[in-house]
Parts: structure tokens; sequence; C-alpha cells
């Protein structure tokens, strides 16, 4: 956003389960009006209105928002089909103004004046919203749960593993590293000590046979075994660990965990299919080291490239750009990124960059001249 839309600038903090606090400002920095307003065409309408009065057809506003959950997009929608410019920006950055302009008190009415200023302060660091088409906005949707659901999984393991050694405390020495398929399979069945003893040898074998692909045998299932002895020995006859309640709970966990995989599966094959939609000619996989995941991260979150005026006004989008420190004729080098942008982009553009420097050596040579020459 190189300068301000001609026009009134209009702070919105918005509200989850309450009004939105609006605030507009003119191009000066006076406040013209304050309102409260919902998420309705009659009442955004009211604001666009009091903020244009006897405003010509050319008249325009900027709209400046923070990304909070889902409700900024009723008002970019609303908004942006009215010709007006719609800025999302960043907690961090509104939040760093808001320390400013008002250090003892905090207020929703202090919220929306401190977005609507933020134009003012910083126009080069704010990009203006564009909504894409029903392609893009169905890409943008299936990478966010695919995400969400990707963290869910792993969670729930995290949590499966935590419950499996507390019921068997020596369980780790036979899952090893992690968990896989097999481990899961026989804990949804025996995570009781009690009962996987009582299966017997033949019988767990033939389950870890079968969920390994023949891979695992008679080691897995003695290492199982072994836990299990070890955890009756030390449990013994005390009735204060409930192990069959300990054990049903793990099932219920695994049964959660597969169908939480399952759904990712589904939207996965939809995200794939909207993101061959977006990018016919597969240039975002074509990025070395990026790959499909990548790929898809890049084009839900970036939106139209174009929109870009070079490759530093993305820099400063993806929040990957050096915070800047100089004093009089010294610039020092070698400062930390601002993280001002998306998280989820950012946090894949490096993984990204590291494995693609590992599999190109040119790549691999810029990387090594920036980090130990130019700092």
């Amino acid at each position: 956003m190189d300068e301000l839309v001609d026009g009134r600038i209009i702070g919105l903090d918005l509200g989850v389960t309450s009004a939105h606090s609006a605030v507009v400002l003119d191009v000066a920095g006076r406040v013209r009006a304050r309102r409260r307003v919902w998420s309705t065409v009659e009442s955004l309408t009211e604001l666009e209105q009091v903020a244009l009065p006897d405003a010509g057809p050319e008249a325009r506003l900027t709209v400046v928002i923070e990304p909070t959950g889902a409700m900024w997009l009723p008002i970019a929608v609303f908004f942006g089909k009215r010709g007006h410019t719609v800025v999302r920006v960043s907690s961090a950055k509104a939040a760093d103004l808001r320390k400013f302009l008002s250090r003892h008190a905090k207020s929703n009415g202090i919220d929306a004046e401190t977005l609507a200023r933020l134009p003012m302060v910083a126009p080069r660091g704010l990009h203006p919203v564009e909504l894409g088409g029903a392609d893009r906005s169905s890409l943008d949707r299936r990478v966010r749960v695919v995400a969400r659901l990707t963290r869910e999984i792993g969670q729930r393991k995290v949590r499966i593993r935590a419950l499996a050694q507390s019921l068997v405390p020596t369980i780790s020495q036979a899952f090893g590293d992690g968990m896989n398929r097999t481990d899961l399979a026989v804990l949804e069945r025996y995570a009781d000590p009690r009962k996987l003893l009582a299966a017997g040898p033949a019988r767990l074998g033939k389950l870890v046979h079968h969920e390994s692909n023949g891979k695992l045998g008679r080691t897995k299932v003695e290492a199982l075994r072994s836990a299990a002895r070890q955890a009756m020995q030390l449990w013994g006859d005390d009735t204060a660990v409930a192990l069959a309640d300990l054990a049903d709970e793990i099932s219920t966990e695994i049964r959660l965990l597969r169908l939480a995989e399952s759904e990712r599966s589904r939207h996965e094959a939809a995200r794939d299919a909207a993101q061959q939609r977006v990018d016919p000619d597969g240039l975002a996989t074509s990025l070395p080291g990026l790959g499909p995941v990548g790929a898809s991260q890049l084009l839900a979150t970036m939106g139209r490239p174009g929109r870009f005026r070079n490759a530093a006004a993305f820099k400063s989008f993806t929040g990957l750009a050096p915070k800047a420190s100089e004093t009089g004729n010294t610039d020092y080098k070698s400062q930390p990124i601002s993280k001002a942008g998306n998280r989820a982009l950012r946090t894949q553009l490096v993984q990204s960059a590291n494995t693609a420097r590992q599999i190109d050596p040119q790549l691999a040579a810029i990387y090594h001249a920036q980090m130990t020459e130019r700092g």
C-alpha cells in the first residue's frame, strides 16, 4: 500500500460475540465519527454513509481490520464489492502502535482508532486484501482444514503415547521412536496389559504380522509382552490404577485419531483438485524444495502474485524481511526477521528453503555466501 486512498479511513475493531467498534478519520487524522456496527448490510451501509457524508461516486474508503477469526471476511466482502480498499494488518503491528497511542488504557474504541491510524504511520507495510474467486477460496479453506487436522493428529498421537506409558511404563521400548500403525492396532485391542498377556503370542503375532504387512514378527511380539509383564509386576493387585478404564480411553483416542486421518485424506484430495484449478501449469510445485504441500500453502496464502510490486514487498508480506538497525554510519547485520506476516506461510517457506539448499548445489552456494559473508 504505497499511499493513502483519497477519502476517509475506518478503523474497525472486530467483535466476535459483540458489535464492532468503528472510528472514522479523515486523511489529516481528525476523528470524524465513532460507531458500533454489526456485520449486516444495513449496519455497514450506515457506517459507509457516516464515513462519506455527501460524497460523490468517486469517494473511497480505506477500511483497516485485524484478522480476528473469520469475522474479517464479511467486512472485506461488503466494502470490497463497493470499491473500497480493505487492509488486514497483523495483530503484532497494531499492538505496537497501540502501546504508543495509549500506554495505560485499552478499549475497543482505542483499538479501532489505532487501526485507523496505521495507514498514516506505516503505509508501505500494509497490504490490501484481495479476495480470490471460487477456486482460490476453496484452496484456502482446504489448506486450512488440512493444517488444523494435521496438528490435531499430532496432538492426539502424543496423548495416546502418554496414556500408554502411564498404563505400561516401559511400552516406549517396544514402540521405538514413534508409534506406527501396528502399535496403534495393538493398543486399540490390548492396551490393558492383562489382556495383552492373555491374548498369547500366537494371536498377538498374527495381529502384528497383518498390521505390519509381514515386516514385524516375533521380536515385536516379545517386546510388547515383556513390557506388559513388567507393568503387571509393578501394578500387582493394586486397585488404585484403573487399568481397564485407561485402556478404554486409549481405544477411544485411537478411533478419534483414525477418524481425523480419514477426514484429512478427504480434504487433501479436495485441496489437490483446487490447487490444480488455481495453478494448472504447476508453476508453484516446480519451485525447488516446495513440493505439493508447500505449493498449496503458498498459493492459498499469497493470492494473486501480481499484487506485490516487487520481491521486497512479498518478503514484507511474509514477515521474512529482517528488521532494520542503523545508527549513524553503522548498519547492523544479522538482525532477526520481523515475523509480521502469515505464520503458516513463513514456516513453510523456511522449511522449503532448507530443503532446497540441500538438494540444489547452486542454492546451497547462495545460502553459504549469505550466512558466512553477508551476515
